[in-house]
């Protein structure tokens, strides 16, 4: 791969390196040699990965997008307090919080493996699952304001990542890339419940 090469461009990978923003070697998302195809998918989110500037913010996004829609077609028109359409929703969420987790801990091991770092940005799968999680806050109320709300408060803490959420990190491999997104999702949704419960 290197071989495609400028040696100026294995040089200035190679500094980026040197200071931990790269692998020793200039590897990235588009020239893995191996790429598992599900464990790239899930990883990505479907290609959200790869949304540019700020992938994170894109997988972000695309899942709340997705709880959008399970709102709209879950709900009654106009109407955000009926109590079976509420259970419903929140099992659904519940159901995709396991799954992006179940699936995104190997997912994004075996990516980060196949890409040759550490935690590559274009893993999503740990922000699909933090934001479904501070969304659970929203169900009482699945209105546009706390969607993006929820949306909001988990790019805040997920960036700011406060004590432990940023210890997380410190897992191996796809344990530290999905669990400090998924505390950074517990505060944001604890955030939430406290808005909604005084605001």
């Amino acid at each position: 791969m290197s071989d495609n090469l400028s040696p100026e461009a294995i040089a200035r990978a190679q500094a980026l390196a040197a200071k931990g923003g790269w692998p020793d070697a200039p590897t990235c998302a588009f020239r893995a040699r191996k790429k598992t195809l599900w464990a790239w998918t899930v990883a990505t989110f479907f290609g959200a990965g790869f949304g540019k500037p700020g992938p994170g913010t894109w997988g972000s996004i695309a899942a709340t997008l997705l709880f959008s829609a399970a709102v709209y077609f879950v709900y009654p028109r106009h109407s955000y307090f009926v109590g079976p359409a509420q259970i419903v929703l929140l099992i659904l969420t519940l159901s995709g919080i396991i799954v992006s987790i179940a699936l995104g801990v190997p997912a994004a091991t075996i990516a980060a493996r196949e890409s040759g770092r550490k935690d590559p940005g274009f893993v999503v799968i740990d922000e699909v699952a933090g934001v479904w999680i501070t969304l659970l806050a929203a169900i009482p109320r699945p209105d546009w304001q706390h969607i993006l709300a929820a949306l909001v408060l988990f790019r805040i803490f997920d960036i700011w990542k406060p004590f432990p959420v940023r210890n997380l990190e410190k897992l191996p491999e796809g344990w530290g890339i999905v669990f400090d997104d998924v505390a950074a999702g517990l505060y944001a949704g604890a955030v939430l419940l406290l808005i909604n419960r005084w605001i």
